[in-house]
């Protein structure tokens, strides 16, 4: 690369992470979702986490920077809706039911195109979903991140460093806790904060008799928190409605405040709220 590229690449890398420190400013708290594997349900707790900070009475917005698999376009009831450009050239989040949304799914002409992009281009869409979108003032903003310790991860921490810290999503069987360690050290190693870790599919409960069994063992998450010396946060069951309301793009948060996957999420949502002075 000539002196003079490299002189222009430096330049719109100061100029694109001024924007996101800008945008970064207006925003109280940010709290971002992680788990070590796929599988584990990180996306329905990220995307419950936010409208269950809404409900509180709190302004929120819903990052989800999974580029490859985005999925809280399905899961909030936005998919299909498109992105547009604000007043100042800027891009305008998709708000729903009180709660400021970007997920490259808005982007892509149809739900199943496969987005095939390297590194550089994946930084490049989530500088833009940072410093280029019209946040405004919020009091949280939750973000989504694939699963692992690579790219997106590892770029979002590095743009915002003020960032309060790391929710860890797990499931109780021996390879998704060992995932989670792996989430736990990649945390530490970057200097992130660790908020806690949330045992998912913690047991199903039957939605006839109410009877709970421990499909995936239980307790993992628990033991996992032990070891690692982190705060376990809740468990949350497995409940057929929970996954009905995610197909059908209602967050389960919203529509049953007496199932036990609410209550749990609620009393969830008041710890982290508690951890991070929000």
């Amino acid at each position: 690369m000539s002196e003079d590229k490299k002189a222009n690449a430096q330049r719109a890398g100061l100029e694109s992470q001024f924007a996101i420190n800008a945008a970064m400013k207006q925003i109280g708290h940010k709290v971002l979702v992680l788990s070590g594997k796929g599988g584990v349900g990180k996306s329905t707790v990220a995307v419950n986490l936010a409208y269950g900070f809404a409900k509180s009475g709190k302004r929120v917005g819903l990052l989800d920077i999974d580029i490859h698999g985005p999925s809280v376009a399905k899961m909030t009831g936005i998919e299909g809706e498109r992105l547009l450009s604000s007043g100042n050239g800027g891009i305008t989040p998709i708000k729903k039911d009180g709660v400021e949304i970007i997920s490259m799914a808005s982007l892509l002409p149809a739900g199943d195109t496969a987005v095939i992009w390297r590194g550089p281009m994946k930084m490049k869409a989530i500088d833009q979903f940072l410093g280029d979108v019209d946040w405004g003032e919020l009091d949280v903003l939750v973000v989504d991140s694939p699963p692992g310790t690579g790219d997106e991860p590892l770029s979002i921490i590095q743009r915002i460093p003020e960032m309060d810290g790391a929710v860890i999503v797990t499931t109780p069987q021996d390879v998704a806790l060992s995932d989670a360690r792996r989430t736990v050290n990649f945390s530490r190693q970057l200097k992130l904060p660790l908020i806690g870790i949330i045992e998912n599919m913690s047991g199903f409960v039957c939605p006839n008799c109410g009877t709970r069994t421990d499909i995936f063992k239980s307790g993992g998450g628990e033991k996992a928190a032990k070891e690692m010396d982190i705060e376990l946060l809740g468990k949350l069951p497995i409940e057929p409605a929970v996954m009905m309301k995610s197909d059908e793009g209602t967050p389960f948060i919203l529509s049953d405040d007496t199932s036990e996957s609410a209550k749990s999420m609620m009393a969830i949502i008041d710890r982290i709220a508690e951890k991070i002075g929000l």
